[in-house]
């Protein structure tokens, strides 16, 4: 699990830490692992470089965006992905490296001509799970995990200031 430093004294963004609590719960480890970040946003893109560089989960991180021109390549060199940019589908099949884990943290809502409803597709398109050795699924997948993370920080930040050690 990602543990706090002793160093830190502020909440970590929830998101990116589900992301990492996620695959570590999973029996997934990232040391070592080339992880492609698609999506640029305040909120996961550039933080989440940020926790999987630390000493603790030691990934190397590839910040890509919607902008990036070899997207494609730089999908199949990876051996995590994590799709937060944002559009649908933008990680197709054929990006994946067989045996990769995907992570979909994506949110793009479409109406559904049929039933007048919104429906919530991710960033990953549903056929990559067929190469892919395990992939979150959208929604249910980092969302929970967000959610829990969002009451670990309080608790957190409640045990700091009370001086209680965590």
């Amino acid at each position: 699990m990602l543990n706090v430093n002793s160093e830190i004294t502020s909440p970590l963004p929830c998101t990116p830490r589900g992301v990492i609590e996620l695959l570590e719960r999973n029996g997934y480890s990232l040391a070592g692992k080339h992880v492609v970040v698609v999506g640029r946003g305040v909120t996961i893109g550039r933080s989440i470089g940020l926790l999987l560089t630390r000493r603790d989960v030691n990934a190397t991180v590839t910040l890509t965006h919607t902008g990036t021109t070899n997207l494609s390549e730089l999908l199949r060199q990876a051996d995590v992905i994590v799709g937060a940019a944002g559009v649908k589908h933008i990680v197709k099949a054929l990006d994946v490296k067989p045996g990769a884990a995907l992570l979909d943290v994506g949110v793009t809502r479409e109406t559904d001509p049929e039933t007048g409803k919104s429906k919530v597709y991710g960033d990953i398109d549903p056929a990559a799970a067929e190469v892919a050795g395990w992939i979150s699924p959208n929604p249910g997948g980092v969302g929970p995990m967000t959610v829990a993370l969002l009451m670990t920080n309080v608790v957190e930040a409640a045990e700091r200031q009370a001086g209680i050690a965590s």
